[in-house]
């Protein structure tokens, strides 16, 4: 096998080692605590939910919207609200809002590190809110909190930043797919969402978690799916124009509804008190909103199955829509603890069903999974997770081509309108920026040998340093085009090199410039090879703190080929940049137009 055949037989499709087993392993106990949480999660909410609104020990499923307090019913939120502002201020911040974006800013910005009194506080200040009737969801806490344990067993074990990460994402996709049975959607969810990469070293304990955690769902909490419908007949063209509507309908809905959140948490942010008191501020709306419609209190469930199996028609549909997205904003934007899923699901679903009461095919169920989807992938940027989340709800298979739609309408129609997503604008708002573009990296595409400088600068070894900074001073294109200069002995092999810097140092040691440039430069070299990626490259010149590398054959380490320095790396990145924004004719399609000046 010839050196070129070498350096190919070396490079592979992903940087994975066997680090992916142990983190797969770790993964099996993060899925498992997550499901035991997700299942205490929602005891307590049915819990908290008994105690406050029917005054008794139990954790039987009863809607807050089943109880006969009357007007009392706006001191219940009111008092939850109270206690999470104190919970908050004296115990952690950190367990305020969605739970989502503290945990994408842990990975991004915190070293995935997560202190474990969070992981104690969210559960327990989000079951108050929610069993207190706040109109939020589980989801949010639930993925805060797996990932809480995630982060808290990395730490024991010790890993790197980068392996807490993948045991926090695993452990908040375990506790997502535990609270719905939906292991898909929680793995969608990681990789659009918490990864920031696509990787086997992560994605695989994600999935380990996730498979985990919804095995033992069904003895701790029972089989899916949570929301079953009557499966729909195959889908064709007019339902799939229809799904086209609804989702851009949707999607324009999700950035009303996102700049109406942010709308009020800035007028939170005005009032003269401490953002304690903002929560009981918030929850007074929440109860009056309960006495003028029941069912934005709470988790909503099931009202959520009710629009998916199209039983809540006509003004009830407008009432739960208005009054769901004018509480849920209030609530949210005062900073009280809770998730967004559940009451984007409703208010998706009441718009989509809204809709679906007009168009000439499906019917309104139908049209309220695919405004939940579309809902979701507005709002939160997820098209993915949306649509394979609201499959694994219903199990309705013969929907997907409608939920692709539908999600990918309403994705398009947000992305256009508004620059980042509910969970994104709370971290920019904190004076953090994340970018949800990814693509491969262009130094993991290219090899050095793409980029390198051919016209490599070169001076003899027995070069005085005097004489080299003449040249430099005259411009010699040999020599003064770049920081450094290779050197090279009297058999033209490579010797060393030195840079602009060295000659200074040389100069100033000895002003006479007696010392030959092998004498004032480095002997000692990191190279380059061509067959070498660029990101390889890169890595040698952060880890060795220098700026330029020799080029040299893989055979004949002592032949210099070529030359990359920081120039040939950044018209790299350059050039990719003229690809994707600089538009031009295409040079065949200008030979096929006719000339205007030919004769016929």
């Amino acid at each position: 096998m010839n050196h070129k055949s070498e350096a190919v037989a070396r490079l592979s499709d992903f940087r994975t080692d066997r680090r992916m087993l142990l983190l797969s392993l770790l993964a099996v106990p993060i899925g498992a605590i997550s499901a035991v949480v997700a299942k205490l999660l929602l005891w307590l909410i049915a819990l908290i939910t008994n105690l406050s609104f029917f005054h008794r020990l139990s954790t039987d499923a009863r809607l807050p919207e089943q109880s006969h307090l009357g007007y009392w019913v706006v001191a219940v939120p009111v008092i939850g609200a109270l206690i999470i502002g104190l919970m908050a201020r004296f115990g952690s911040e950190k367990i305020r809002g969605h739970g989502i974006p503290e945990a994408m800013e842990a990975i991004l910005l915190g070293k995935s590190l997560i202190q474990a009194r969070v992981a104690i506080l969210k559960p327990i200040s989000s079951a108050i809110s929610i069993g207190t009737g706040g109109p939020f969801g589980a989801e949010g806490p639930i993925i805060m909190t797996g990932g809480a344990f995630g982060s808290l067993f990395a730490q024991f074990f010790h890993l790197s930043a980068a392996e807490r990460k993948t045991l926090l994402v695993a452990g908040a996709a375990g506790g997502m797919s535990a609270v719905f049975a939906t292991p898909v959607a929680a793995v969608f969810l990681a990789v659009e969402l918490l990864l920031f990469e696509w990787r086997p070293r992560s994605f695989i304990p994600v999935v380990v978690s996730s498979v985990v955690a919804v095995m033992l769902r069904v003895p701790l909490l029972g089989a899916g799916p949570i929301f079953p419908v009557p499966p729909h007949a195959l889908m064709g063209a007019p339902e799939l124009g229809i799904a086209l509507l609804v989702g851009i309908v949707v999607g324009l809905g999700s950035t009303l509804l996102t700049t109406l959140v942010y709308a009020c948490e800035d007028l939170f942010e005005r009032l003269p008190l401490h953002w304690l008191w903002w929560p009981a501020i918030g929850a007074i709306v929440v109860g009056v909103g309960g006495i003028i419609e029941p069912r934005v209190l709470g988790v909503g469930y099931h009202t959520i199955h009710s629009l998916m199996l199209g039983e809540i028609v006509g003004a009830s549909l407008i009432g739960l829509l208005i009054a769901k997205s004018i509480v849920w904003s209030v609530a949210l934007g005062s900073g009280t603890s809770g998730g967004v899923l559940a009451p984007l699901l409703i208010t998706g679903g009441a718009l989509g069903a809204l809709l679906g009461h007009w168009m000439p095919a499906g019917d309104p169920g139908l049209w309220a999974m695919a405004g939940m989807a579309a809902m979701m992938a507005g709002m939160m940027n997820l098209p993915f997770t949306g649509m394979i989340f609201a499959l694994e709800l219903s199990h309705d298979l013969n929907t997907m081509p409608v939920l692709l739609v539908s999600c990918t309408a309403a994705f398009g129609t947000a992305v256009l309108l508004l620059r980042r997503s509910i969970l994104t604008e709370k971290l920019a708002r904190r004076g953090q920026h994340i970018s949800r573009e990814y693509s491969v990296d262009l130094f993991e595409l290219m090899r050095v040998g793409e980029v390198m400088e051919k016209d490599v600068p070169m001076v003899a070894s027995e070069l005085k340093v005097a004489e080299l900074s003449d040249l430099i001073a005259k411009g010699d294109p040999t020599v003064s085009r770049r920081q450094g200069t290779i050197i090279l002995d009297a058999e033209k092999r490579l010797a060393g090199i030195i840079t602009r810097g060295d000659v200074l140092r040389a100069l100033q040691q000895n002003p006479n410039g007696a010392a030959t440039v092998l004498e004032a430069g480095s002997r000692t070299l990191i190279v380059a090879y061509p067959d070498e990626l660029l990101h390889d490259a890169i890595a040698k010149m952060l880890k060795h703190n220098i700026g330029r590398l020799p080029v040299v054959e893989q055979a004949n380490p002592d032949r210099v080929v070529g030359y990359l320095g920081r120039s040939c790396i950044l018209a790299t990145r350059i050039r990719h940049h003229h690809e994707e924004d600089v538009r031009e004719r295409s040079r065949s399609v200008g030979a096929l137009t006719p000339n205007s000046n030919a004769i016929g």
